[in-house]
């Protein structure tokens, strides 16, 4: 995960606990019939916009940083492209190996040799 999208992915969890702490304290204030019930939720409501917005700036921040280092995610990348030729070759690799070899397994016995424990 990039540097600016963690800063915001932590601000938001700090930003959501706070907020959640906040409606307890409120719930436990109404509970008890305090006088500080009325403001706690109206600053609970006031905090629950704040770390709505704090979640949507992860998501915000994540996209503003893949458009602009140009992370690519479609299935038909150039890095799947590549990995197929990659295996192609091994394939051949390993076909040219067997043929060299004789098609023998490779501890080098001969048939007569499979009955030897």
């Amino acid at each position: 995960m990039p540097d600016a999208v963690r800063t915001a992915a932590v601000r938001a969890v700090l930003i959501m606990s706070l907020t959640i702490i906040q409606a307890v304290v409120a719930f436990l204030c109404t509970l008890a019939g305090s006088w500080l019930a009325f403001p706690m939720v109206l600053s609970g409501v006031a905090s629950t916009v704040v770390a709505t917005w704090a979640v949507l700036d992860v998501w915000v921040t994540r996209q503003v940083w893949n458009q602009r280092h140009g992370v690519v995610s479609e299935p038909s990348s150039t890095a799947r492209q590549m990995r197929r030729e990659r295996r192609r070759a091994q394939r051949a690799a390993r076909a040219a190996e067997r043929d060299e070899a004789g098609g023998r397994i490779r501890g080098g016995r001969s048939t007569g040799d499979l009955s030897r424990a």
